[in-house]
């Protein structure tokens, strides 16, 4: 899979940018604050239909416009297609596909992977939780687009059952239970069970299968460092099926996991009830990072918690090209925070991939395994070297 061409309107800091590109690596320099990271975000957000620095799509239309454009030609299989997105703040989004409106943007998902690696990967090691949900939930859509959708119903279902506790919680106070309100949780109960056994099964699944990866990846970029461990801390707690989650484990399964949630869900209304909110489910669970027996967030020191970083991301690298032919790579001014022994890690990676685009500052940042198509990016211009 590569990307053959880029376009982007109104994109954050560019009115209009053109950037052709070829299978192998390409390199964008350019000092700070010129916009090479924000082409790198634009092929992200084709791919994710988020950004990795943003959490809402309004800072990516350039200030002052309605709306911003990004196109990409993609070459997967010999095949090529083209995608068009236009994102307008406050409105619908649209998309088009071989410049025919399809009915969902997310129905494009899948037609570009890209994994990418950014100074903004190491909240995914010191962050909240809700980063290392994300980092999963964004790379189980790369995995299979469908869970996009699930993701989706899930948020939906969690907020309408939270939106319920809440104002019964308020008019509950001594009266004791509603009638009409647990029969109504009871209904929302289902639905979230549902809904959450399909996310949890598809996070358990993924973590057993990329947690191999993330260990390989740190004992190559970290050779001396304690050996990575990644696994996955449900809200359920011991009712988890032992063996979810635990490479070489059994198989998560949706039908099992919908009791276990619906029977938690009942145990904890009370509790719910009281802080207006969903004590259990996948919303509250956490993916761990452990370094020999301690947490990496707090124990990491700088370097192995970026190297812990790095290997989350040449983890999913490495499991998406088993599954499915290889993503995109993206690496945008990270050489100039990696160490040797790091940056000649991954940029062994980066040589061998199908495409490869790197951002940097200065070009002698850049390994020279990375050596191929250069562009400088500055004035709002794109010019080939």
């Amino acid at each position: 899979m590569y990307v053959r061409h880029l376009q982007v309107t109104d994109f954050r800091s560019w009115e209009h940018a053109d950037l052709p590109l070829t299978p192998g690596p390409t390199v964008l320099i350019g000092r700070n604050g010129q916009g090479k990271t924000n082409l790198l975000e634009a092929l992200g957000y084709v791919a994710t239909l988020g950004s990795h620095r943003v959490a809402t799509d309004a800072p990516l239309v350039r200030h002052g416009r309605p709306r911003a454009l990004v196109r990409t030609a993609v070459v997967n299989d010999g095949r090529e297609l083209t995608v068009e997105l236009e994102i307008t703040p406050g409105k619908a989004n649209r998309a088009r596909v071989n410049r025919g409106a399809v009915g969902r943007p997310r129905d494009v998902l899948g037609i570009l992977r890209t994994v990418l690696f950014s100074p903004e990967d190491l909240a995914l090691v010191r962050g909240d939780p809700g980063e290392r949900r994300r980092f999963l939930d964004e790379l189980l859509v790369l995995r299979a687009p469908r869970y996009a959708g699930v993701r989706a119903d899930y948020e939906r279902v969690l907020k309408q059952r939270n939106a319920l506790l809440k104002t019964s919680g308020k008019r509950r106070g001594s009266r004791g239970a509603d009638p009409y309100v647990e029969s109504t949780l009871d209904v929302w109960d289902n639905h979230l069970a549902v809904a959450g056994a399909q996310l949890l099964a598809a996070r358990l699944n993924l973590v057993a299968d990329l947690a191999p990866h993330t260990a390989a990846a740190y004992a190559g970029v970290a050779p001396d460092s304690r050996p990575a461990v990644v696994g996955y801390r449900s809200s359920l707690g011991d009712t988890l099926p032992e063996g979810y989650g635990v490479p070489g484990g059994e198989r998560a399964e949706e039908d099992r996991l919908t009791e276990v949630l619906l029977t938690a869900l009942g145990e904890s209304r009370a509790a719910d009830l009281e802080r207006g909110t969903s004590q259990v489910g996948p919303h509250r669970d956490e993916l761990e990072l452990v370094l020999g027996e301690a947490p990496a967030k707090g124990y990491a020191s700088h370097g192995e918690s970026w190297s812990f970083a790095l290997a989350l991301r040449l983890g999913s690298y490495e499991l998406l090209r088993a599954e499915a032919g290889e993503p995109v790579l993206l690496l945008d001014d990270v050489f100039a925070e990696l160490d040797r022994n790091r940056r000649a890690r991954l940029a062994e990676v980066a040589a061998d991939a199908e495409q490869v685009l790197v951002t940097a500052a200065v070009a002698e940042d850049v390994p020279a395994e990375l050596a191929g198509d250069r562009f400088t990016i500055a004035d709002a211009t794109v010019v080939r070297e």
